[in-house]
């Protein structure tokens, strides 16, 4: 048995590869178009790490997603907390857990689906604006 993706239904394909590759640093590794189920597939995984797959799919005909917390989360390791922290929080993300023990934070993609943020190795030493940021929303 082999482990291949998560799949997890977006309503604005654009805003999702904006999310999670411009701003979570995802690359896009594969994307079909289904004409006759009007639907979009497209394939991230982490650079280096095509293993463990998000498949992004996208109904062409709108229909709501909400509940994205009942999903569960994706969870990615990081080199750097802070500074994709700052990346996305620059690019207008909101950083719901803040990284306060430079270990872990929590933000949502555009259809409210939990990320997680886990440094890599050692939790980095706390550091401000994160030692004092307080959550915000679920995550």
């Amino acid at each position: 048995m082999k482990y291949l993706h998560t799949m997890v239904r977006v309503s604005d394909l654009d805003a999702s590869i904006e999310f999670y590759c411009g701003q979570l640093g995802l690359t896009e590794l594969r994307r079909f178009e289904v004409e006759a189920g009007r639907f979009t597939l497209v394939f991230l995984a982490a650079p280096g790490d095509e293993s463990a797959q998000v498949e992004l799919t996208y109904n062409w005909d709108p229909q709501p997603y909400d509940g994205g917390r009942n999903f569960g989360h994706l969870a990615y390791e990081v080199d750097d907390i802070y500074a994709l922290c700052q990346h996305m929080m620059d690019a207008g993300v909101t950083i719901n857990r803040p990284p306060r023990d430079g270990r872990m934070a929590f933000v949502r993609s555009p259809d409210g689906i939990s990320v997680e943020l886990l440094q890599k190795g050692d939790a980095l030493p706390p550091s401000q604006p994160w030692e004092s940021m307080q959550n915000i929303g679920e995550w």
